[in-house]
């Protein structure tokens, strides 16, 4: 490859120097190969007149008036060498290469011109255009180059896949927002208070009694009316009466009578038998050692209560269903018409505090079997 490369070498040098001794260039035996071309290049030009007739240089004019409009910044001379077929692409690739940092404004002999395009193969010396192949799709152009820029610049729509992850973002922050809210808000410590409370046997016996306490007062403290609320037109409601307690019920006997003796049956007396017929206080004690032992805040050792509600179930079931159900009055203690007025107040009458009571005990039963 060498050799082919150093003959081809050769043969151009002889191609120079005959061409320069048919121009009459003096003093050009001591040139080299490049500054022997250039010195051909600037007398050829300086002398165009004189040797455009000449035959000898009919190829070199031939290539010169191509590359009046041709882009490339240096003119070949006609007489090229037959080089290899990588070399003669590669250099075909960099003279057709543009740079897009050039200015718009460049002379004329570098611009191709928009009337008469030339083909970049029109470039090459007839016998060395069947060894060039076909040039690189990638060569860089100042079209391509902005078109380039200004994709980059474009925002393109979201895929997707990205509306898809916006949504997603937001949505947790939304809710992260909303948990932090929910926490400083105070409504975790209040629920878990609550719950604590209610978790109690005691909370259990107390609801019961204040659903029967409502239920008593409708009789007792029966409604009467107050005033009437005045109707909106632009919320579109109408006249509503308002009706409160009667509350001067309360200096009458036909209050207190019933409210005692509900109060005697369904708490009072129940409460004395637990507190006496405590079995939880009585097995915390003999677990203890003397006679205060296991006490603690009302509670002993055991975990009982003060108040066995279990035996106060009991109790209070046994007193309504005597009282209420069979209407013992222990000899004219209790009015008959004080019972039948409670019955008639409270929900389903003496049954329905019959299942209250049953509640109740099953409640007590289940804490008890917890605590041991």
């Amino acid at each position: 490859m060498s050799g082919g490369n150093n003959w081809l070498a050769r043969q151009r040098k002889t191609e120079l120097l005959d061409l320069a001794d048919a121009i009459g260039l003096t003093n050009y035996e001591k040139l080299l190969k490049s500054d022997l071309e250039s010195a051909i290049d600037d007398h050829v030009s300086q002398n165009a007149n004189r040797f455009q007739n000449n035959p000898k240089l009919k190829d070199y004019f031939k290539s010169r008036a191509r590359a009046e409009g041709s882009p490339v910044k240096k003119e070949p001379l006609a007489y090229e060498p037959k080089l290899s077929k990588r070399r003669q692409s590669t250099k075909v690739a960099e003279e057709v290469t543009v740079d897009p940092e050039s200015p718009a404004d460049s002379s004329s002999s570098r611009s191709p011109s928009p009337s008469s395009p030339e083909p970049v193969t029109s470039l090459i010396p007839a016998h060395a255009s069947d060894l060039v192949p076909s040039l690189p799709a990638s060569i860089t152009t100042p079209a391509r180059n902005g078109a380039l820029s200004l994709a980059s610049r474009l925002q393109l729509p979201a895929t997707p896949a990205d509306v898809a992850s916006a949504v997603e973002s937001g949505t947790l922050a939304v809710r992260s927002k909303l948990s932090d809210l929910y926490s400083e808000s105070g409504v975790p410590e209040a629920a878990q208070s609550t719950r604590e409370f209610l978790s109690t046997v005691h909370s259990v016996l107390s609801t019961i009694a204040i659903f029967e306490l409502y239920k008593l007062r409708q009789e007792l403290l029966p409604d009467r009316y107050a005033f009437t609320f005045p109707a909106i037109s632009w919320l579109g409601t109408a006249e509503h009466p308002v009706k409160l307690p009667d509350m001067f019920a309360l200096v009458t006997s036909g209050f207190w009578i019933p409210a005692l003796t509900w109060f005697l049956t369904s708490f009072a007396v129940p409460a004395a038998v637990g507190w006496f017929y405590n079995l939880g206080y009585a097995s915390g004690a003999k677990g203890g050692s003397g006679r205060g032992a296991g006490r603690n805040k009302g509670n002993n050792a055991a975990g009982g209560y003060e108040v066995d509600p279990l035996v106060f179930s009991i109790v209070k079931g046994l007193l309504t269903y005597v009282i209420y159900g069979q209407g013992v009055t222990f000899g004219g203690l209790i009015s008959e018409e004080v019972v039948g007025r409670i019955n008639g107040a409270l929900y389903s009458g003496w049954k329905g505090v019959l299942v209250g009571s049953g509640v109740a005990g099953v409640t007590a039963v289940y804490d008890a079997v917890l605590r041991k």
